[in-house]
């Protein structure tokens, strides 16, 4: 498994799990757990962070990015609360200006209730950021084609969602994650909805190459052991993806042999 590398844009990562840093209790909190889940890439909202009006951030106020060893992490600032294509243009560009990274998690979501993604807008949004110099990670529904179209225009990933954001309600989209991952030729991962390490280690064992999570780990009693957990849960879906599943049988198929075996004789 040492050599089972993740690689995204060139860059390679021993960690399959993505950290997510919102809605955690504390900061102290955040970093910790962070730190067990074992993730080398961590995502940050940068409409969140404190910035002033020229787009730089606030050094008198609290900041996530004061917590984190950005020497050990990969930054990969995202669009969230952007409701539309221009809205997520200009914070990706804002996020390039106060992180120095290319890299961008891709959100256009317009609507608050289901925070489900728009298709149209996300492949709009990544075709302009890409022919601008940035490493695009979106982040989208299930949808096989619109996953293949955004693979063709030069994405670096295709991350579909699991159900949605923070529901905790699991994988409701999982034949279509294995289409995506039989046709894809860039890394999938799974982002939004795991509630639990099963749900990570399923999406690994169907070919996933990475899963991201954030609330389940955020809100759990203990973020720290449940950020263990998802490391652990990981691994466990990675090796067994690995190690290649037995096919699913109609009929239940006897582990002892039948044939050849000693029998009472009729008396």
């Amino acid at each position: 498994m040492t050599s089972d590398l993740l690689t995204i844009a060139g860059k390679t990562f021993r960690s399959r799990l993505i950290a997510g840093t919102g809605k955690h209790r504390s900061m102290e909190e955040m970093r910790d757990a962070i730190d067990a889940s074992g993730a080398e890439i961590v995502t940050v909202a940068i409409r969140r962070l404190p910035l002033d009006p020229d787009g730089r951030v606030k050094p008198d106020e609290p900041n996530l990015m004061d917590y984190l060893d950005w020497q050990r992490y990969t930054i990969l600032p995202n669009t969230a609360g952007c409701r539309t294509v221009d809205e997520a243009l200009f914070t990706a560009r804002l996020a390039r200006e106060v992180t120095g990274s290319d890299w961008l998690k891709l959100e256009v979501i317009p609507d608050s209730s289901y925070l489900l993604p728009d298709p149209v807008g996300t492949l709009e949004a990544a075709r302009t950021l890409i022919d601008e110099g940035f490493t695009v990670l979106p982040y989208i529904h299930a949808d096989p084609v619109l996953a293949r179209r955004l693979e063709e225009i030069g994405c670096a990933t295709v991350m579909p969602l699991g159900s949605p954001i923070g529901s905790g309600r699991g994988i409701f989209t999982l034949e279509e994650i294995q289409i995506i991952v039989e046709n894809a030729g860039v890394p999938v991962v799974v982002d939004a909805g795991l509630g639990a390490p099963s749900d990570a280690s399923l999406a690994m064992e169907v070919g996933a190459d990475a899963v991201l999570v954030n609330t389940a780990i955020a809100q759990a009693s203990d973020p720290v052991a449940m950020a263990e957990a998802f490391r652990k849960g990981v691994e466990a879906g990675r090796q067994a993806y690995l190690a290649g599943r037995i096919p699913r049988k109609g009929l239940a198929q006897a582990s002892s042999p039948v044939e050849g075996v000693a029998r009472p004789t009729a008396s």
